[in-house]
């Protein structure tokens, strides 16, 4: 198998229109290959500078899990750091995390920030949202967000060989031109991940309304149907990026 790994879009494109599988990390696609066979071709974004981002707002596809820290909002630095072990998130990459993972343990932080993807095929560069990145399974480039007032993680353990633990993201964004809408209300997102599945929902948030008055307001979205268990996360987790997000 010849490793391509490109420097420029330019050249990535071209490998890509050669015919060159996205390889991420390798973590997850490398048994498969031992047991299917190799492709041809791989290419990895790890030499692209656009892919290898760290910042307040922005996260390259080809950054390693390991080097996600707290510049980003904590949301996404809290997840990227409880994936895998050490040696798994010295290898996992962002964007095999999001795009190549059944687990996609960072989506839920992605989804309350309201990330937009730039992706990368044969014909070019564009942004898109997460829910087109998924379902074509786009090669991630970077995601883009705005910084929120306040966000906030939650995992809950599971058992040992079980399905993946229960896993609660939130995020308040701020109103007004911050949000590049002035008349925009601030809001309150909240992804939840329950077993293989990824539920988000979002709701105004008014900080003289109280949190009784925003979970009220979830109670009435799909996350009413999760199980108890998950209800009492989504409630301890809002609460807690709530009542920090009034003090910022």
């Amino acid at each position: 198998m010849q490793l391509r790994l490109p420097s420029s879009i330019a050249e990535a494109q071209r490998c890509l229109a050669e015919g060159a599988v996205p390889i991420g990390g390798a973590t997850l696609v490398w048994a498969g290959w031992q047991r299917d066979g190799f492709p041809e071709q791989a290419v990895s974004l790890r030499n692209l500078p656009e892919a290898g981002v760290v910042g307040p707002e922005e996260l390259g596809g080809a950054v390693l899990l390991h080097r996600v820290d707290a510049t980003v909002p904590e949301v996404l630095h809290r997840a990227a750091s409880g994936v895998g072990t050490g040696a798994v998130r010295r290898a996992a990459t962002v964007g095999g995390n999001i795009v190549g993972s059944t687990l996609r343990c960072l989506l839920p932080a992605a989804l309350v920030l309201d990330a937009r993807a730039t992706v990368l095929d044969p014909d070019g560069v564009y942004d898109t949202d997460l829910s087109e990145l998924l379902a074509k399974r786009h090669v991630l480039v970077a995601l883009r967000w705005r910084t929120p007032l306040a966000s906030g993680y939650r995992k809950v353990e599971g058992a040992a060989g079980g399905p993946p633990p229960l896993v609660v993201a939130a995020a308040v964004h701020a109103e007004g031109p911050a949000s590049g809408a002035p008349d925009a209300p601030a809001r309150l997102r909240v992804a939840v991940r329950d077993g293989y599945e990824v539920l988000s929902e979002s709701t105004p948030y008014d900080a003289d309304a109280g949190a009784e008055q925003v979970l009220d307001a979830l109670a009435g979205t799909d996350l009413a149907g999760l199980p108890a268990t998950a209800r009492d996360a989504v409630r301890a987790e809002v609460t807690d990026v709530l009542a920090r997000a009034a003090a910022a």
